[in-house]
This record gives C-alpha cells, sequence and structure tokens, in this order.
C-alpha cells in the first residue's frame, strides 16, 4: 500500500447493512491493487445449504449466526493471512460485528493479520443514518433484504450504527461509489503519508 513500506496492508471495510460494502470494496480493490475478500462472496454457498437445514431465510437470525458466524469469519480471516503472507496487500469486506463493539476481538484480528505480513491493519467505517440506510436497501429491493424490511421497525431498533470501538477511518458513505472511494483513498494518503491517487 505504501511506496516507503513494501509489506502488505489488511484493509477493513465494515459499515451496516446497504452501506455499500460489497461495491465500495471492489471498487476500492481494484484502485488499490489489492487482493479482495468479500464474507457473503467467499462463505454464502456454504452458508446457502446451512440456511435450507436449518430452515432461516436472514442470515442475522440468532439460529443461524450462532451456527456459522465464528466460521465464517475464520475463513476469510485465513484467506487474508495466506495472501498477506505471499505479499498481497487484502481488502476485507465484512460487517466485523464483533470485532466494532468487542476491543479485545478486535485487537486480536489486528494481531493475526499483523503476524501474517507486519503491515498496517485498518479499518474503513462506512456510515449512514437509519433513514438513508432504509431508502437504499428498499431501493436496491435484493432477496437478502426481505425478512429485513418485512419487520422494519425491529430491524431499525436493532441497527447498531455507532462507531468502532478500535482506531478506524470514518467515511460517510453518501454519493457514488466512486466519490466514495476518492474519500477513502484521500483519507488512506493522509493518515499513510501516501501519493494521492485520486
Amino acid at each position: 500500500m505504501s511506496t516507503t513500506d513494501a509489506r502488505p496492508a489488511a484493509l477493513l471495510i465494515a459499515g451496516p447493512p446497504s452501506s455499500g460494502k460489497s461495491m465500495v470494496g471492489a471498487s476500492l480493490a481494484k484502485t488499490l491493487g489489492a487482493a479482495l475478500i468479500d464474507l457473503d462472496v467467499a462463505t454464502e454457498p456454504l452458508l446457502k445449504v446451512i440456511r435450507s437445514l436449518v430452515n432461516v431465510d436472514d442470515v442475522d437470525d440468532p439460529r443461524l449466526a450462532t451456527l456459522t458466524r465464528a466460521d465464517r469469519y475464520e475463513t476469510i480471516t485465513r484467506l487474508a493471512e495466506d495472501n498477506l503472507r505471499i505479499g498481497n496487500t487484502v481488502l476485507l469486506v465484512a460487517p466485523f460485528t464483533e470485532e466494532r463493539r468487542n476491543l479485545h476481538a478486535w485487537e486480536e484480528l489486528v494481531d493475526r493479520l499483523h503476524r501474517a505480513a507486519g503491515g498496517a491493519v485498518t479499518m474503513i467505517w462506512l456510515s449512514l443514518s437509519r433513514q438513508e440506510l432504509l431508502q437504499r436497501m428498499r431501493a436496491r429491493g435484493a432477496d437478502r433484504d426481505e425478512p429485513k424490511l418485512s419487520r422494519e421497525q425491529d430491524f431499525i431498533d436493532r441497527l447498531e450504527l455507532g462507531p468502532p470501538v478500535g482506531p478506524h477511518i470514518p467515511i460517510h458513505a453518501v454519493g457514488s461509489v466512486e466519490q466514495v472511494v476518492a474519500s477513502i483513498v484521500k483519507q488512506l494518503a493522509a493518515d499513510f503519508a501516501l501519493p494521492s491517487t485520486a
């Protein structure tokens, strides 16, 4: 990531549902030449099998999350470690809910990723208001949002929109994907003394 530091870095894109994590992550990975590791892409095929076995549609349903959360995150962490060891900067896309609210969980993840390559580990927090998130969710019309929208008020009440407890780069994720990525690149350049590519 840095022209002065050849060690590969790990960037984590986190945020609530509909904050644009996947689209921003893909665009940022392309901009930075980083390996993209998206939780949903990496684990959805097996998660689909488990969902059918336990007869649960909503990936956020506690019955499903309890069974799968640790292993889904272990999968992307191991993929990141392997990429870091061979010199690839990685960009991980996931809600990182536990790591956002539990400093110990965040520090454990940072330690693992840092040990794999020794580079920086940075969380980028995409934030939107409750109303902005609802508008985006309704507009995109994704199948995975149907369970949330069917219990809209409960979903909104349960949303954790506070910033991560650990160090992070806050990004208000309004505007186009290109605008959000440009904002992230500018902030990374400022924080890590990198030349801006925007």
